[in-house]
Protein backbone atom coordinates (compact mmCIF):
# COMPACT_ATOMS: atom_id res chain seq x y z
CA UNK A 1 0.00 0.00 0.00
CA UNK A 2 2.71 2.20 0.96
CA UNK A 3 4.77 1.70 -2.22
CA UNK A 4 1.34 2.03 -4.53
CA UNK A 5 0.86 5.47 -2.83
CA UNK A 6 4.70 6.22 -3.43
CA UNK A 7 4.12 5.57 -7.12
CA UNK A 8 1.02 8.11 -7.12
CA UNK A 9 2.49 10.97 -5.55
CA UNK A 10 5.51 10.40 -8.26
CA UNK A 11 3.20 10.17 -10.83
CA UNK A 12 1.44 13.26 -9.57
CA UNK A 13 5.10 15.15 -9.81
CA UNK A 14 5.75 13.84 -12.73
CA UNK A 15 7.48 16.77 -14.52
CA UNK A 16 7.39 16.93 -18.39
CA UNK A 17 10.67 17.51 -19.77
CA UNK A 18 11.23 21.21 -21.73
CA UNK A 19 12.62 19.79 -24.74
CA UNK A 20 10.09 17.05 -24.89
CA UNK A 21 7.87 19.74 -24.77
CA UNK A 22 9.71 21.67 -27.86
CA UNK A 23 10.01 18.84 -29.89
CA UNK A 24 6.16 18.15 -29.51
CA UNK A 25 5.36 21.52 -31.47
CA UNK A 26 7.47 21.01 -33.71
CA UNK A 27 5.45 18.59 -35.31
CA UNK A 28 2.48 20.25 -34.23
CA UNK A 29 -0.34 19.92 -36.79
CA UNK A 30 -1.41 23.41 -36.73
CA UNK A 31 -0.22 26.22 -39.24
CA UNK A 32 2.27 28.63 -38.20
CA UNK A 33 1.38 31.95 -39.53
CA UNK A 34 1.16 34.59 -37.22
CA UNK A 35 4.13 37.51 -36.80
CA UNK A 36 4.65 39.77 -33.73
CA UNK A 37 2.13 42.26 -35.68
CA UNK A 38 -0.58 39.98 -35.10
CA UNK A 39 0.35 39.21 -31.77
CA UNK A 40 -0.09 42.56 -30.17
CA UNK A 41 -2.94 42.59 -32.30
CA UNK A 42 -4.65 39.23 -30.80
CA UNK A 43 -3.17 40.82 -27.18
CA UNK A 44 -5.28 44.27 -28.06
CA UNK A 45 -7.94 42.43 -29.28
CA UNK A 46 -8.65 40.37 -26.15
CA UNK A 47 -7.57 43.42 -23.41
CA UNK A 48 -9.21 46.73 -24.97
CA UNK A 49 -13.06 46.38 -24.79
CA UNK A 50 -14.12 44.91 -21.96
CA UNK A 51 -12.49 46.93 -19.51
CA UNK A 52 -13.47 50.33 -21.42
CA UNK A 53 -17.02 49.67 -22.35
CA UNK A 54 -18.44 47.57 -19.45
CA UNK A 55 -16.50 47.57 -16.30
CA UNK A 56 -14.94 50.91 -16.12
CA UNK A 57 -18.59 52.24 -15.06
CA UNK A 58 -18.78 49.44 -12.60
CA UNK A 59 -15.37 49.56 -10.83
CA UNK A 60 -15.59 53.60 -10.74
CA UNK A 61 -19.21 53.76 -9.90
CA UNK A 62 -19.40 50.84 -7.79
CA UNK A 63 -22.69 49.50 -9.54
CA UNK A 64 -25.06 47.08 -7.07
CA UNK A 65 -24.58 48.51 -3.76
CA UNK A 66 -20.40 47.78 -4.47
CA UNK A 67 -17.50 50.14 -3.61
CA UNK A 68 -16.41 52.80 -5.44
CA UNK A 69 -13.18 53.68 -7.27
CA UNK A 70 -14.15 57.07 -7.91
CA UNK A 71 -12.07 58.95 -9.78
CA UNK A 72 -9.10 57.19 -8.04
CA UNK A 73 -9.91 54.93 -10.78
CA UNK A 74 -7.02 55.53 -12.50
CA UNK A 75 -5.21 54.59 -9.85
CA UNK A 76 -7.18 51.42 -9.62
CA UNK A 77 -6.15 50.51 -13.26
CA UNK A 78 -1.97 51.30 -12.40
CA UNK A 79 -2.25 48.78 -9.35
CA UNK A 80 -3.88 46.58 -11.50
CA UNK A 81 -1.04 46.88 -14.45
CA UNK A 82 1.22 46.71 -11.91
CA UNK A 83 -0.01 43.08 -10.60
CA UNK A 84 0.01 42.20 -14.47
CA UNK A 85 2.99 43.55 -15.19
CA UNK A 86 5.67 41.23 -12.87
CA UNK A 87 3.41 38.02 -14.44
CA UNK A 88 3.71 39.92 -17.84
CA UNK A 89 7.48 39.29 -17.63
CA UNK A 90 7.06 35.94 -16.29
CA UNK A 91 5.09 34.85 -19.00
CA UNK A 92 7.64 36.62 -22.07
CA UNK A 93 10.45 34.42 -20.28
CA UNK A 94 8.45 30.83 -20.80
CA UNK A 95 7.14 32.03 -23.77
CA UNK A 96 10.67 32.71 -25.64
CA UNK A 97 12.01 29.46 -23.71
CA UNK A 98 9.32 27.43 -24.24
CA UNK A 99 7.04 28.36 -27.27
CA UNK A 100 4.21 25.59 -26.69
CA UNK A 101 0.32 25.90 -27.22
CA UNK A 102 -1.08 26.04 -23.93
CA UNK A 103 0.34 28.46 -22.34
CA UNK A 104 0.42 28.46 -18.06
CA UNK A 105 -0.69 24.55 -18.17
CA UNK A 106 2.63 24.26 -20.48
CA UNK A 107 4.66 25.92 -18.22
CA UNK A 108 3.32 24.33 -15.34
CA UNK A 109 4.08 20.89 -16.51
CA UNK A 110 7.86 21.81 -17.17
CA UNK A 111 7.89 23.12 -13.16
CA UNK A 112 5.25 21.84 -10.75
CA UNK A 113 4.55 18.34 -12.48
CA UNK A 114 1.44 16.44 -14.22
CA UNK A 115 -1.59 17.34 -11.12
CA UNK A 116 -0.32 20.82 -10.77
CA UNK A 117 -0.44 21.22 -14.44
CA UNK A 118 -3.61 19.39 -15.17
CA UNK A 119 -5.61 21.58 -12.06
CA UNK A 120 -3.94 25.21 -13.90
CA UNK A 121 -5.47 23.93 -17.16
CA UNK A 122 -8.77 23.61 -15.54
CA UNK A 123 -8.27 27.02 -13.86
CA UNK A 124 -7.82 28.62 -17.53
CA UNK A 125 -10.91 27.05 -19.47
CA UNK A 126 -12.72 28.75 -16.56
CA UNK A 127 -10.95 32.06 -17.31
CA UNK A 128 -11.51 32.00 -21.08
CA UNK A 129 -14.76 30.05 -21.18
CA UNK A 130 -16.69 31.47 -18.25
CA UNK A 131 -14.95 35.14 -19.07
CA UNK A 132 -16.74 34.57 -22.55
CA UNK A 133 -19.85 34.52 -21.44
CA UNK A 134 -19.49 38.08 -19.40
CA UNK A 135 -18.34 39.32 -22.88
CA UNK A 136 -21.05 37.87 -24.85
CA UNK A 137 -23.90 39.34 -22.74
CA UNK A 138 -22.18 43.09 -23.10
CA UNK A 139 -22.21 42.36 -26.74
CA UNK A 140 -25.73 41.87 -26.81
CA UNK A 141 -26.25 44.82 -24.76
CA UNK A 142 -24.37 47.13 -27.23
CA UNK A 143 -26.03 45.40 -29.86
CA UNK A 144 -29.51 46.44 -28.98
CA UNK A 145 -28.26 49.87 -28.47
CA UNK A 146 -27.03 49.97 -31.54
CA UNK A 147 -30.51 48.78 -32.98
CA UNK A 148 -32.36 51.43 -31.26
CA UNK A 149 -30.67 54.02 -33.37
CA UNK A 150 -32.65 52.92 -36.11
CA UNK A 151 -36.05 52.70 -34.47
CA UNK A 152 -37.55 54.68 -37.43
CA UNK A 153 -36.03 52.27 -39.66
CA UNK A 154 -36.23 49.03 -38.10
CA UNK A 155 -39.17 47.17 -37.59
CA UNK A 156 -40.47 47.63 -33.51
CA UNK A 157 -40.19 43.67 -32.33
CA UNK A 158 -36.63 44.16 -33.62
CA UNK A 159 -35.41 47.23 -32.15
CA UNK A 160 -37.20 46.45 -28.90
CA UNK A 161 -37.87 42.66 -29.11
CA UNK A 162 -39.37 40.41 -25.58
CA UNK A 163 -36.33 40.66 -23.01
CA UNK A 164 -36.39 36.98 -22.65
CA UNK A 165 -35.01 37.10 -26.14
CA UNK A 166 -32.07 39.18 -25.30
CA UNK A 167 -31.34 38.36 -21.43
CA UNK A 168 -30.35 35.12 -19.71
CA UNK A 169 -33.14 33.64 -17.55
CA UNK A 170 -31.29 35.68 -13.90
CA UNK A 171 -30.72 39.31 -15.94
CA UNK A 172 -34.60 39.21 -17.41
CA UNK A 173 -36.50 38.14 -14.01
CA UNK A 174 -34.42 40.96 -12.18
CA UNK A 175 -35.41 43.83 -14.91
CA UNK A 176 -38.98 42.54 -14.38
CA UNK A 177 -37.71 42.97 -10.47
CA UNK A 178 -36.89 46.14 -11.08
CA UNK A 179 -39.88 47.46 -13.69
CA UNK A 180 -42.17 46.05 -11.18
CA UNK A 181 -43.54 43.48 -14.15
CA UNK A 182 -45.14 40.24 -13.12
CA UNK A 183 -42.38 37.95 -14.68
CA UNK A 184 -44.88 35.17 -15.79
CA UNK A 185 -46.79 38.29 -17.77
CA UNK A 186 -43.01 38.88 -19.71
CA UNK A 187 -41.52 35.32 -19.52
CA UNK A 188 -42.71 32.08 -21.23
CA UNK A 189 -42.73 29.57 -18.20
CA UNK A 190 -41.47 25.77 -19.20
CA UNK A 191 -43.89 23.73 -16.27
CA UNK A 192 -44.84 26.71 -15.21
CA UNK A 193 -41.96 26.65 -12.78
CA UNK A 194 -38.70 27.52 -15.04
CA UNK A 195 -38.71 30.58 -16.83
CA UNK A 196 -37.32 30.68 -20.61
CA UNK A 197 -34.80 32.99 -21.96
CA UNK A 198 -32.52 33.03 -24.79
CA UNK A 199 -30.12 35.48 -25.05
CA UNK A 200 -30.16 35.44 -28.98
CA UNK A 201 -27.45 38.06 -29.90
CA UNK A 202 -25.32 36.24 -27.85
CA UNK A 203 -25.84 33.20 -29.65
CA UNK A 204 -25.72 34.33 -32.83
CA UNK A 205 -22.05 36.63 -32.58
CA UNK A 206 -20.83 32.91 -30.76
CA UNK A 207 -21.81 31.05 -33.74
CA UNK A 208 -20.71 33.63 -35.86
CA UNK A 209 -17.03 33.78 -34.72
CA UNK A 210 -16.96 29.53 -33.97
CA UNK A 211 -16.96 29.93 -37.97
CA UNK A 212 -14.07 31.88 -38.21
CA UNK A 213 -12.01 30.01 -36.11
CA UNK A 214 -12.39 27.02 -37.92
CA UNK A 215 -11.70 28.66 -41.30
CA UNK A 216 -8.22 29.53 -39.66
CA UNK A 217 -6.34 31.44 -37.53
CA UNK A 218 -4.70 33.97 -39.77
CA UNK A 219 -8.37 35.28 -41.21
CA UNK A 220 -9.08 35.45 -37.96
CA UNK A 221 -6.54 37.71 -37.25
CA UNK A 222 -7.73 40.13 -40.01
CA UNK A 223 -10.86 39.87 -38.82
CA UNK A 224 -9.33 40.66 -35.30
CA UNK A 225 -7.25 43.42 -36.75
CA UNK A 226 -10.06 45.45 -38.69
CA UNK A 227 -11.70 45.41 -34.66
CA UNK A 228 -9.66 46.31 -33.03
CA UNK A 229 -8.55 49.34 -35.74
CA UNK A 230 -11.85 50.47 -35.08
CA UNK A 231 -12.15 49.96 -31.47
CA UNK A 232 -8.86 52.03 -30.69
CA UNK A 233 -10.48 54.99 -33.54
CA UNK A 234 -13.35 55.71 -31.51
CA UNK A 235 -11.46 55.21 -27.74
CA UNK A 236 -8.52 57.83 -28.98
CA UNK A 237 -11.50 59.96 -30.40
CA UNK A 238 -13.51 59.70 -26.66
CA UNK A 239 -10.15 60.63 -25.14
CA UNK A 240 -9.82 63.72 -27.75
CA UNK A 241 -13.13 65.06 -27.72
CA UNK A 242 -13.87 64.41 -24.20
CA UNK A 243 -10.45 65.99 -22.14
CA UNK A 244 -11.71 69.43 -23.42
CA UNK A 245 -15.38 68.40 -21.17
CA UNK A 246 -13.35 67.78 -18.11
CA UNK A 247 -14.23 69.51 -15.00
CA UNK A 248 -11.23 69.13 -12.29
CA UNK A 249 -14.35 69.85 -9.65
CA UNK A 250 -15.74 66.10 -10.70
CA UNK A 251 -12.49 64.54 -9.63
CA UNK A 252 -13.27 66.24 -6.13
CA UNK A 253 -12.85 63.75 -3.66
CA UNK A 254 -10.77 61.83 -5.63
CA UNK A 255 -10.79 58.54 -3.46
CA UNK A 256 -14.34 58.79 -1.79
CA UNK A 257 -13.62 55.24 -0.46
CA UNK A 258 -9.94 55.67 0.43
CA UNK A 259 -7.60 52.11 -0.42
CA UNK A 260 -11.06 50.17 -0.20
CA UNK A 261 -12.43 51.59 -3.04
CA UNK A 262 -9.07 51.71 -4.92
CA UNK A 263 -8.86 47.86 -4.07
CA UNK A 264 -11.78 46.69 -5.00
CA UNK A 265 -11.54 48.76 -8.06
CA UNK A 266 -8.49 47.45 -8.92
CA UNK A 267 -10.15 43.76 -8.46
CA UNK A 268 -12.91 44.74 -10.58
CA UNK A 269 -11.37 46.00 -13.05
CA UNK A 270 -8.38 43.45 -13.76
CA UNK A 271 -10.82 41.37 -15.25
CA UNK A 272 -10.14 43.90 -18.29
CA UNK A 273 -6.79 43.13 -18.31
CA UNK A 274 -7.58 39.35 -18.67
CA UNK A 275 -6.57 38.10 -22.32
CA UNK A 276 -2.76 39.33 -22.54
CA UNK A 277 -1.69 35.63 -21.87
CA UNK A 278 -4.20 34.63 -24.60
CA UNK A 279 -0.98 35.33 -26.77
CA UNK A 280 1.16 32.63 -25.46
CA UNK A 281 -1.54 29.96 -26.60
CA UNK A 282 -0.87 30.86 -30.17
CA UNK A 283 2.97 29.91 -29.57
CA UNK A 284 2.37 27.30 -32.00
CA UNK A 285 1.27 29.46 -34.77
CA UNK A 286 3.73 31.66 -34.50
CA UNK A 287 6.36 31.70 -36.94
CA UNK A 288 9.24 33.50 -34.43
CA UNK A 289 7.96 32.49 -30.98
CA UNK A 290 10.91 33.15 -29.47
CA UNK A 291 11.28 36.69 -30.39
CA UNK A 292 7.63 37.90 -31.19
CA UNK A 293 5.63 36.40 -28.04
CA UNK A 294 7.94 38.44 -25.40
CA UNK A 295 6.82 41.59 -27.23
CA UNK A 296 3.49 40.74 -28.09
CA UNK A 297 2.61 40.56 -24.52
CA UNK A 298 4.91 43.19 -23.23
CA UNK A 299 3.50 45.95 -26.21
CA UNK A 300 0.11 44.74 -25.35
CA UNK A 301 0.00 45.72 -21.52
CA UNK A 302 1.86 48.66 -21.86
CA UNK A 303 -0.45 50.01 -24.99
CA UNK A 304 -3.71 48.97 -22.96
CA UNK A 305 -2.52 50.83 -19.69
CA UNK A 306 -1.87 53.92 -21.40
CA UNK A 307 -5.41 53.90 -22.91
CA UNK A 308 -7.06 52.74 -19.46
CA UNK A 309 -5.83 55.12 -17.58
CA UNK A 310 -6.41 58.07 -19.57
CA UNK A 311 -9.93 57.07 -20.71
CA UNK A 312 -10.68 56.99 -16.47
CA UNK A 313 -9.27 60.07 -16.11
CA UNK A 314 -11.89 61.89 -19.00
CA UNK A 315 -14.86 59.70 -18.16
CA UNK A 316 -14.54 61.39 -14.08
CA UNK A 317 -13.46 64.36 -15.51
CA UNK A 318 -16.17 64.65 -17.57
CA UNK A 319 -18.93 62.94 -15.32
CA UNK A 320 -19.43 63.08 -11.88
CA UNK A 321 -18.22 59.16 -10.55
CA UNK A 322 -22.14 58.75 -8.99
CA UNK A 323 -23.85 59.52 -12.03
CA UNK A 324 -21.63 57.58 -14.52
CA UNK A 325 -24.50 54.78 -16.85
CA UNK A 326 -22.60 51.21 -15.56
CA UNK A 327 -24.63 50.12 -18.72
CA UNK A 328 -22.55 52.02 -21.07
CA UNK A 329 -20.58 54.52 -19.40
CA UNK A 330 -18.38 56.21 -22.31
CA UNK A 331 -21.22 56.49 -24.81
CA UNK A 332 -23.55 58.07 -21.99
CA UNK A 333 -20.48 60.38 -20.88
CA UNK A 334 -20.70 61.68 -24.71
CA UNK A 335 -24.55 61.96 -24.40
CA UNK A 336 -24.30 64.50 -21.10
CA UNK A 337 -21.89 66.86 -22.97
CA UNK A 338 -24.13 67.11 -25.95
CA UNK A 339 -21.66 64.76 -28.75
CA UNK A 340 -24.41 62.56 -29.52
CA UNK A 341 -23.23 62.02 -33.22
CA UNK A 342 -19.81 60.28 -30.59
CA UNK A 343 -21.91 58.55 -28.33
CA UNK A 344 -23.74 56.80 -31.29
CA UNK A 345 -20.21 55.70 -33.07
CA UNK A 346 -19.24 54.47 -29.49
CA UNK A 347 -21.70 51.74 -30.08
CA UNK A 348 -20.09 50.90 -33.22
CA UNK A 349 -16.70 51.07 -31.22
CA UNK A 350 -17.89 48.83 -28.27
CA UNK A 351 -18.72 45.97 -30.54
CA UNK A 352 -15.98 46.06 -32.36
CA UNK A 353 -14.47 45.63 -29.21
CA UNK A 354 -16.36 43.02 -27.67
CA UNK A 355 -16.38 41.20 -30.64
CA UNK A 356 -12.42 41.15 -30.74
CA UNK A 357 -12.22 39.76 -26.99
CA UNK A 358 -14.75 37.24 -27.66
CA UNK A 359 -12.52 36.03 -30.69
CA UNK A 360 -9.30 35.68 -28.96
CA UNK A 361 -10.99 33.95 -25.90
CA UNK A 362 -12.41 31.42 -27.99
CA UNK A 363 -9.23 31.04 -30.16
CA UNK A 364 -7.24 30.86 -25.93
CA UNK A 365 -9.75 28.17 -24.78
CA UNK A 366 -9.32 25.72 -27.84
CA UNK A 367 -5.53 25.86 -28.02
CA UNK A 368 -5.62 25.27 -24.28
CA UNK A 369 -7.81 22.68 -24.55
CA UNK A 370 -5.45 21.28 -27.65
CA UNK A 371 -2.93 21.15 -24.96
CA UNK A 372 -4.48 19.21 -22.61
CA UNK A 373 -6.01 16.74 -25.27
CA UNK A 374 -2.76 15.97 -26.17
CA UNK A 375 -0.99 15.15 -23.16
CA UNK A 376 -4.21 12.60 -22.68
CA UNK A 377 -6.32 14.60 -19.65
CA UNK A 378 -9.35 15.01 -22.12
CA UNK A 379 -10.24 12.24 -24.50
CA UNK A 380 -7.73 12.47 -27.57
CA UNK A 381 -10.27 12.59 -30.16
CA UNK A 382 -11.57 15.96 -29.00
CA UNK A 383 -8.18 17.27 -30.38
CA UNK A 384 -8.74 16.14 -34.56
CA UNK A 385 -7.54 19.14 -36.83
CA UNK A 386 -9.62 20.14 -39.85
CA UNK A 387 -7.95 18.38 -43.00
CA UNK A 388 -8.03 21.81 -44.79
CA UNK A 389 -8.13 24.65 -42.57
CA UNK A 390 -5.58 23.12 -40.11
CA UNK A 391 -7.50 24.05 -36.99
CA UNK A 392 -8.98 21.74 -33.89
CA UNK A 393 -12.24 22.13 -35.41
CA UNK A 394 -13.80 19.81 -32.67
CA UNK A 395 -12.62 22.05 -29.87
CA UNK A 396 -13.76 25.25 -31.30
CA UNK A 397 -17.39 24.09 -31.55
CA UNK A 398 -16.91 22.39 -28.26
CA UNK A 399 -15.95 25.68 -26.39
CA UNK A 400 -18.71 27.85 -28.18
CA UNK A 401 -21.32 25.17 -27.18
CA UNK A 402 -20.11 25.18 -23.30
CA UNK A 403 -20.46 29.91 -23.41
CA UNK A 404 -23.52 29.53 -25.47
CA UNK A 405 -25.36 27.23 -22.33
CA UNK A 406 -23.17 29.11 -19.59
CA UNK A 407 -25.05 32.07 -21.14
CA UNK A 408 -28.15 30.73 -20.78
CA UNK A 409 -27.82 29.51 -16.75
CA UNK A 410 -24.87 31.74 -15.63
CA UNK A 411 -25.02 34.66 -13.14
CA UNK A 412 -22.97 37.14 -15.27
CA UNK A 413 -21.43 38.83 -12.46
CA UNK A 414 -20.52 35.81 -10.61
CA UNK A 415 -19.31 34.46 -13.97
CA UNK A 416 -16.71 37.83 -13.96
CA UNK A 417 -15.80 37.21 -10.34
CA UNK A 418 -14.77 33.58 -11.16
CA UNK A 419 -12.72 34.28 -14.11
CA UNK A 420 -10.70 37.23 -12.28
CA UNK A 421 -10.04 33.80 -9.41
CA UNK A 422 -8.88 32.00 -12.15
CA UNK A 423 -6.52 34.37 -13.29
CA UNK A 424 -5.13 35.82 -10.04
CA UNK A 425 -4.44 31.83 -9.44
CA UNK A 426 -2.51 31.46 -12.78
CA UNK A 427 -0.38 34.08 -12.92
CA UNK A 428 0.54 33.11 -9.04
CA UNK A 429 1.26 29.64 -10.41
CA UNK A 430 3.84 31.41 -13.42
CA UNK A 431 5.29 33.38 -11.58
CA UNK A 432 6.10 30.56 -8.96
CA UNK A 433 7.12 28.31 -11.99
CA UNK A 434 10.33 30.87 -12.94
CA UNK A 435 11.39 30.86 -9.95
CA UNK A 436 11.35 26.87 -9.94
CA UNK A 437 13.15 26.37 -13.39
CA UNK A 438 15.60 29.05 -12.68
CA UNK A 439 16.77 26.45 -10.17
CA UNK A 440 16.40 23.74 -11.32
CA UNK A 441 17.74 24.26 -14.99
CA UNK A 442 19.50 27.72 -14.64
CA UNK A 443 21.55 27.19 -17.61
CA UNK A 444 18.43 26.71 -20.18
CA UNK A 445 18.84 29.32 -23.31
CA UNK A 446 16.28 31.95 -22.51
CA UNK A 447 15.71 34.68 -25.41
CA UNK A 448 13.82 36.66 -22.65
CA UNK A 449 14.53 37.08 -18.70
CA UNK A 450 13.10 38.21 -16.16
CA UNK A 451 14.78 41.18 -14.76
CA UNK A 452 15.67 41.60 -10.87
CA UNK A 453 15.22 37.41 -9.80
CA UNK A 454 13.71 36.78 -7.71
CA UNK A 455 12.08 39.91 -6.59
CA UNK A 456 9.75 40.42 -9.44
CA UNK A 457 8.31 36.67 -9.68
CA UNK A 458 7.84 37.67 -5.69
CA UNK A 459 5.97 40.79 -6.51
CA UNK A 460 3.88 39.30 -8.97
CA UNK A 461 2.98 36.20 -6.49
CA UNK A 462 2.33 39.17 -4.00
CA UNK A 463 0.24 41.22 -5.97
CA UNK A 464 -1.54 38.98 -7.11
CA UNK A 465 -2.33 36.89 -4.06
CA UNK A 466 -3.03 39.99 -2.00
CA UNK A 467 -5.93 40.89 -4.33
CA UNK A 468 -6.79 37.32 -4.75
CA UNK A 469 -7.47 36.88 -0.76
CA UNK A 470 -8.67 40.34 -0.10
CA UNK A 471 -11.64 39.67 -2.90
CA UNK A 472 -11.94 36.14 -1.22
CA UNK A 473 -13.18 37.61 1.83
CA UNK A 474 -15.14 40.05 0.29
CA UNK A 475 -17.09 38.41 -2.64
CA UNK A 476 -18.24 34.99 -0.54
CA UNK A 477 -20.36 33.51 -3.25
CA UNK A 478 -18.46 33.28 -6.03
CA UNK A 479 -15.02 32.00 -3.63
CA UNK A 480 -17.15 29.17 -3.19
CA UNK A 481 -17.73 28.50 -6.69
CA UNK A 482 -14.43 29.11 -7.65
CA UNK A 483 -13.54 26.15 -4.82
CA UNK A 484 -15.92 23.99 -6.04
CA UNK A 485 -14.56 24.53 -9.77
CA UNK A 486 -11.10 23.52 -7.79
CA UNK A 487 -13.08 20.24 -6.25
CA UNK A 488 -14.85 19.15 -9.55
CA UNK A 489 -10.98 19.70 -11.43
CA UNK A 490 -9.45 17.54 -8.92
CA UNK A 491 -12.63 14.95 -9.49
CA UNK A 492 -11.78 14.77 -13.12
CA UNK A 493 -8.25 14.19 -12.59
CA UNK A 494 -8.50 11.51 -9.83
CA UNK A 495 -11.70 9.30 -11.25
CA UNK A 496 -10.29 9.89 -15.41
CA UNK A 497 -7.45 12.26 -16.16
CA UNK A 498 -4.64 10.09 -14.24
CA UNK A 499 -5.91 6.45 -15.48
CA UNK A 500 -5.72 7.99 -18.58
CA UNK A 501 -2.00 9.47 -18.47
CA UNK A 502 -0.89 6.10 -16.56
CA UNK A 503 -3.08 3.89 -19.87
CA UNK A 504 -0.87 6.33 -21.89
CA UNK A 505 2.32 5.49 -20.40
CA UNK A 506 2.04 1.52 -20.61
CA UNK A 507 1.22 2.28 -24.70
CA UNK A 508 4.13 4.05 -24.91
CA UNK A 509 6.37 1.67 -23.01
CA UNK A 510 5.16 -1.42 -25.30
CA UNK A 511 5.91 -0.03 -28.64
CA UNK A 512 9.01 0.79 -27.08
CA UNK A 513 9.67 -2.71 -26.62
CA UNK A 514 8.43 -3.92 -29.72
CA UNK A 515 10.82 -1.49 -31.38
CA UNK A 516 13.52 -3.17 -29.48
Amino acid sequence: MANKLKDIFKNMLSVKNADDLISASKHSELKKTLNVFDLIILGIGAVVGTGIFTIVGIAAQGGNGGIAAGPALSISMIIAALSCIFSALCYSEFASMIPVAGSAYTYTYATMGEFMAWMVGWILMLEYAIGNITVASAWTGYFMQFLKGFDHVLPGWLVNPPIWLVNDYRTALAICDKTGVNPHDTIPYLFDTIPVAINVPAIFIVLLLTLLLVKGVKESTKVATVMVFINLFIIMSFILVGCFYVKPENWVPFAPNGFEGIFMGAFIIFFAYIGFDAISTAAEETKNPQRDLPIGILGTLLICTILYVATALVLTGMVNYQTIDVQAPIASAMRFVGQNKIAGCISIGALAGLTSVLLVYQLGTTRILYAICRDRFLPKGLRRIHRHNRTPYILTWLSAIVVILGSLVMDLKISAELCNFGTFLSFIIVCAAVLILRKTEPDRPRAFKVPFVPLFPILGILTSGGLMLYSFKELKTSSAWFVAWLVGGVLIYVFYGYKQKRLEEKRKNFYKNIDK
